[in-house]
C-alpha cells in the first residue's frame, strides 16, 4: 500500500470535511466491494498452488510416501494428507 498526500489528490472542500474527523493521522480507505479481487487473482498464486497440489496427488498415486512428499514440498505430513484427500476427488471427476 502506498501512502499519498490527501492535499494533492482530494478537492479542498472534501479535504476540509475529512479534517473535521482526522487531523494529521493515517486514514485507510478500503476498496469498494465490487472492485475487490479474490485471493490469487492478481498473481499466479492460485494457479501455482493448484499445479503443485495436482503434482502431489499424482506423485502419491505413483507410490511416493506422504513423508517424502512433505519433505520435497516443505509441508507437514498433515498438509500433504489434506491435499491428497481434497484433490483426489476433484481429479477423479475430470
Amino acid at each position: 500500500m502506498k501512502y499519498q498526500n490527501a492535499s494533492t489528490i482530494l478537492p479542498k472542500e472534501l479535504l476540509a470535511r475529512i479534517q473535521d474527523y482526522v487531523q494529521g493521522g493515517y486514514l485507510y480507505i478500503p476498496v469498494r466491494q465490487e472492485k475487490k479481487k479474490r485471493w490469487g487473482e492478481r498473481t499466479r498464486a492460485k494457479e501455482i498452488m493448484r499445479e503443485r497440489n495436482e503434482a502431489i496427488v499424482e506423485a502419491y498415486r505413483q507410490g511416493h510416501s506422504v513423508k517424502a512428499l512433505a519433505g520435497r514440498h516443505f509441508l507437514t505430513e498433515h498438509s500433504i494428507r489434506r491435499i491428497i484427500r481434497d484433490n483426489a476427488c476433484v481429479q477423479s471427476q475430470d
